[in-house]
């Protein structure tokens, strides 16, 4: 049950510093978002901002579950199989898909398809991303128990600004690489691309790798 007892501005001010430093120290680490983002920056500047939009429809309704327990679910051995299982799978896909046509114009093209969906892209690697669920199980977790404590306005405010962390994060990256692959040209468009693969080739690899060697586990 969340606290409606008002509390002093300096404790949720605290509350929402810590999330900030939190949240970024999680959405700057190299991942298959930001990876999706710099393949999807080659066609759309504000890609980003519609991948945060997908990531939010995830992340916000998963803030309330947690709170009420859901949270234990994610640390079940056979959800994390599953999880680490459809999510390496996904990425996978994408990962291919950039590999074999690193043409950005190409309307075949994975930079093509993210940059037409970025929204659901945001949604579906969020949602099937281990990572992402396990830090919500742990140090989101306590965050938001903490933001709870303090009342309802210090929780939307923890959300709010855990979101816009994200958002402004993808809209840099999205922005940054739409401004460089327009002055440097195709051929730097090729290389991102590229690159974007073989990153979300080996994030998928490790998820795959990880999901397989728990199964093996459950087995023995």
């Amino acid at each position: 049950m969340l606290a409606t007892v008002p509390t002093p501005w300096n404790q949720t001010a605290l509350v929402v510093l810590q999330a900030v430093v939190l949240s970024l120290s999680g959405v700057i680490s190299p991942g298959a978002m930001t990876a999706a983002a710099l393949a999807a920056g080659t066609r759309s500047r504000h890609a980003g901002l519609s991948m945060a939009v997908g990531h939010g429809i995830v992340e916000f309704p998963l803030m309330a579950l947690i709170l009420l327990g859901v949270g234990q679910v994610l640390n079940i051995p056979a959800v994390k199989i599953a999880i680490g299982l459809v999510g390496g799978l996904m990425m996978l896909w994408l990962a291919v898909g950039m590999l074999k046509n690193p043409q950005p114009k190409s309307s075949g093209s994975s930079a093509s398809k993210i940059a037409r969906s970025p929204i659901l892209v945001g949604l579906v690697l969020t949602a099937m991303n281990p990572l992402f669920l396990l830090w919500w199980a742990s140090v989101g977790l306590a965050l938001a128990i903490k933001a709870s404590s303090l009342g309802l306005m210090a929780f939307a405010a923890f959300g709010i600004i855990h979101w816009m962390c994200d958002a402004v994060w993808l809209e840099l990256l999205t922005t940054a690489t739409f401004k460089g692959s327009t002055l440097l040209g195709a051929k730097s468009q090729r290389v991102i691309l590229a690159l974007c693969g073989l990153a979300l080739f080996v994030i998928a690899g490790s998820f795959l790798y990880g999901a397989t060697s728990q199964c093996f586990d459950l087995f023995r």
